[in-house]
């Protein structure tokens, strides 16, 4: 085994609402060994699963939660805060000019230059080529029309669209918990 791999650093704990549901899906509800350790002792949580790895102190010796659930229910809000990243993931990580997926920046539609305000119904995900041919425009003057005008997405949505991208690692006592939806298209 990888000595690396065996720290527990590398053990973190999938965060589950007391409905069992993850609190988030990108970034994913993870929680550090210490965190959620702490969390055992001060009984705020229930461990639902565990990795085959232990923790030691002089006086005790636990297994290092890999799943745990809330025990008290954290109402989501209805609204996420404004985030260049919620704005990103509303958009699904594309620019809403080209479709481009690299070098990814928001722009106003109406410009700051000219008054536009940073909100959600002002602000787009744009590619930095984009960003900077639509400038100080207005987006008819300009002659770009965003694939999707922009809006203030629910947090539903914004759990919609992490699911379309999953984590490049996933323990396998997750995956129960974890629904990630392959049929909508990014």
């Amino acid at each position: 085994m990888n000595p690396c791999a065996a720290t527990p650093e590398n053990f973190p704990a999938l965060v589950l609402n007391a409905d069992f549901r993850p609190l988030s899906y990108y970034p994913l509800s993870l929680w550090s060994w210490q965190e959620s350790v702490k969390a055992v002792f001060l009984d705020r949580v229930n461990i639902v699963a565990q990795y085959d790895r232990f923790v030691r102190s002089p006086s005790l010796e636990i297994r290092l939660p890999s799943v745990v659930s809330l025990k008290t229910y954290v109402k989501p809000a209805l609204y996420p805060a404004f985030t260049r990243f919620n704005v990103f993931l509303r958009d699904r990580f594309c620019c809403q000019y080209c479709g481009a997926k690299d070098d990814l920046t928001f722009d106003h539609l109406v410009p700051r230059s000219r008054g536009g305000q940073t909100r959600w119904d002002n602000v787009v995900t744009a590619c930095a080529p984009c960003n900077l041919r639509k400038g100080g425009d207005l987006v008819d003057h300009a002659g770009m029309r965003p694939r999707q005008m922009p809006y203030r997405p629910t947090v539903f949505e914004l759990h919609r669209n992490g699911r379309l991208f999953p984590p490049n690692y996933l323990h396998q006592s997750w995956l129960d918990y974890l629904y990630w939806d392959t049929e909508l298209e990014p």
